[in-house]
């Protein structure tokens, strides 16, 4: 006899809300939130609802109620076996084959259910419709596609179920033709694994990678005797040498613990790294105070060490889940992932900004084109600033989670993210992957054959269509100029076409280095300041580095501030010919006021120099008139008449030959030289 369909309805209901209290326990079990609750509605039906069943055999009813004895007891493997029996005594018994199917489910063997639900609706087309999209689903998450679609369909046909359950069939038949689709048109992919002196026979993932390429961190879960679940989440660190990742070391104390530590996010110089720990049964770990659920951390390396592990606190961390952060190259953005109020679905991207008093502004939802009412996560951003890669089961895809990149659009907003593609993405669950600065190489984890065992990190190349815009990196170190002394100083770095501060940071302050990610096609400005030190200016050009992943490379001497010290304003410029300033000159002045109302003791000349190109007296008279210029905007921004004078030498003092168009753009010139200091207490 057929299930009522009125007491189906009536257990779905109690099905659902007990599933909602417990969904985070039971996520991994199954493919789907609604498989489950249809599993769950057909067996808790046939516990319960006293009804003739669809066999005479009393031989097989038998032994269908002692598989439910076994069944309510746990017992899978004695159920089972007594199915076999019931099935061999009545191979058209349905309910014997809905269990099988069910407990199948419940021990992860899918192929038997998807065989036990076939088995099912051959017998008879109409006796449990939600078998229809039982099966569609399993076949869907093992990439039986065309089975699905016509398995969906099907289910789609019969009338009087939940609009949820409608609504995903109609979402996972898009998911199936576009899957069919991308399985005749692969992409590029090549994965190799990154070997045993970084994997092991543990789980390897979530990498992390330094903008030069020469340090790659990741989580490993290993057994740990003292952790109360007897296995816990470490960072492992390996060191690129000639070419070749070297044996991998655990990170060790203060980041790691006997407790998690996962999801690591690394600077592009390496001295930060932002991580995800999780509350357990005595909290956070030693000296770790939480918010609740699981929190992000940050740690920073000075010198050779590493500072204690911080949470961010609110808003970043909150009472929801908080986790797999992605530190922006520019130093001001993070992108992590939360269960928090306010989200789209089961988990959101967020992105929350430094503000200019240094801290971390209210976290914003990246809204509707990024996050769905799935689960968004493992998210990405490319040192760029301008390429998103995420993990995805909410956007059509493959099936289970997929990976996807979206770009930045010239309105500040996420464009529509595109499926990486076959076979980068499967029927299978793809997360966790970075591009390396150059976006040529990418890395991700997979427990695909021919590893070293569980999870492990693969590195492959990344084709062309879903690359970020390509980034070099600019490394230095920053020292006094008399005595050679590592700096700790800050230091900005400026497009001077857009005038927009792209990096803001400091150098070590033990080494005095730094190293930043540029965007190359850009021609850029660099500030450098200390208190007590004349600033640093220079400009250079990344405009040719498309096929060159060589960095740029600038040591950086500051003069302390004394009579006699002199700075070239290196990104002051002029209309050709002219002494009127061009817009791309106002970040350098600006940085000149800053540093005039720093030091209120300090005097300036300004002086201004040519080439040897024109006459002798109208290249001074010009180089007079470029410096007046500077000094009549100095005086604009409130800086004393007493402290400033200018200066036009012309072309009698230049600093290299006149012999190249190179040369002589370096002999034009504007500088200033400090004329009086009066250090006042």
């Amino acid at each position: 006899m057929h299930i009522n369909l009125v007491e189906f309805r009536y257990n779905c209901k109690f099905a659902i809300n007990n599933h909602i209290r417990k969904a985070k326990k039971l996520r991994a079990i199954i493919y789907s939130t609604a498989l489950l609750i249809i599993v769950v509605c057909f067996l808790s039906q046939i516990s319960v609802v006293a009804q003739d069943l669809s066999s005479d055999s009393k031989k097989a009813i038998k032994r269908y109620e002692k598989a439910k004895e076994y069944y309510n007891n746990r017992q899978n493997s004695e159920a089972i076996s007594e199915l076999q029996i019931a099935i061999e005594a009545d191979p058209n018994f349905v309910e014997a084959f809905l269990l099988r199917a069910g407990i199948f489910i419940d021990l992860k063997n899918f192929d038997e259910a998807i065989n036990s639900y076939r088995s099912a609706v051959s017998i008879d087309p109409d006796f449990f419709p939600p078998s229809y999209f039982n099966l569609a689903s399993l076949e869907l998450g093992k990439g039986y596609y065309s089975e699905a679609k016509i398995h969906f369909n099907k289910f789609l046909s019969f009338t009087g179920y939940n609009e949820k359950f409608r609504s995903l069939s109609e979402r996972n038949i898009k998911t199936c033709d576009f899957a069919l689709v991308a399985l005749k048109n692969p992409v590029p992919f090549k994965p190799e694994n990154l070997g045993p002196k970084v994997n092991s026979n543990y789980d390897e993932y979530y990498p992390g990678i330094t903008a030069d390429n020469h340090v790659l961190l990741y989580t490993r879960r290993i057994k740990d005797k003292q952790n109360y679940f007897g296995e816990q989440e470490d960072f492992y660190i390996s060191v690129k040498h000639d070419g070749q990742w070297t044996q991998c070391k655990n990170m060790g104390s203060p980041i790691n613990t006997h407790y998690n530590e996962g999801s690591p996010a690394i600077s592009p110089d390496g001295k930060i790294i932002i991580f995800s720990a999780c509350e357990e049964i005595d909290g956070y770990g030693p000296n770790r105070k939480g918010y609740g659920g699981c929190d992000i951390f940050f740690v920073k390396k000075v010198g050779d060490a590493w500072s204690m592990p911080v949470n961010m606190g609110p808003p970043i961390s909150s009472k929801a889940w908080d986790v797999q952060p992605s530190y922006a190259s520019d130093g001001k953005t993070l992108y992590f992932v939360s269960q928090r109020k306010g989200g789209l679905g089961d988990a959101d991207i967020w992105m929350s900004s430094l503000t200019e008093s240094g801290i971390w502004g209210e976290p914003i939802n990246l809204g509707p084109t990024i996050n769905t009412s799935g689960k968004d996560e493992a998210v990405f951003i490319h040192p760029d600033n301008q390429t998103l890669y995420f993990a995805s089961n909410g956007h059509v895809g493959m099936g289970g989670l997929d990976i996807f990149i979206s770009k930045r659009q010239p309105d500040g907003t996420w464009g529509t993210p595109m499926n990486l593609g076959y076979p980068i993405n499967t029927f299978n669950d793809e997360n966790g992957l970075i591009v390396d600065a150059q976006g040529e190489s990418a890395y991700f984890s997979s427990n695909r054959d021919g590893g070293e065992g569980g999870l492990d990190l693969y590195q492959f190349p990344l084709y062309k269509g879903v690359r970020p815009v390509r980034v070099t990196y600019m490394k230095g170190k920053v020292f006094n100029s008399e005595t050679k002394k590592n700096i700790r100083s800050r230091f900005e770095l400026i497009d001077l076409e857009t005038d927009e501060v792209i990096i803001e940071s400091y150098s070590d302050k033990i080494s005095g280095e730094f190293l930043v990610c540029l965007p190359i096609n850009r021609n850029y400005a660099l500030n450098v300041s200390k208190k007590g030190y004349v600033f640093y200016s220079e400009n250079f050009s990344l405009k040719d580095k498309t096929g060159n992943s060589e960095p740029f490379i600038m040591d950086v001497p500051l003069q302390p501030v004394k009579i006699g010290s002199h700075v070239i304003l290196k990104n002051i410029f002029y209309k050709t010919g002219s002494f009127t300033l061009k817009e791309t000159s106002m970040s350098e002045l600006n940085k000149l006021v800053e540093f005039l109302k720093n030091n209120p003791g300090v005097k300036i000349e300004i002086e201004g120099h040519t080439d040897n190109v024109g006459d002798l007296n109208s290249n001074q008279i010009l180089s007079k008139n470029r410096a007046k210029t500077v000094y009549e905007y100095l005086l604009s921004k409130e800086v004393q008449l007493e402290r400033l004078s200018y200066r036009g030498y012309g072309e009698t003092k230049p600093i290299v030959s006149n012999d190249n168009a190179a040369d002589r753009a370096k002999n034009r010139r504007t500088e200033f030289i400090i004329v009086s200091v009066d250090i006042k207490e």
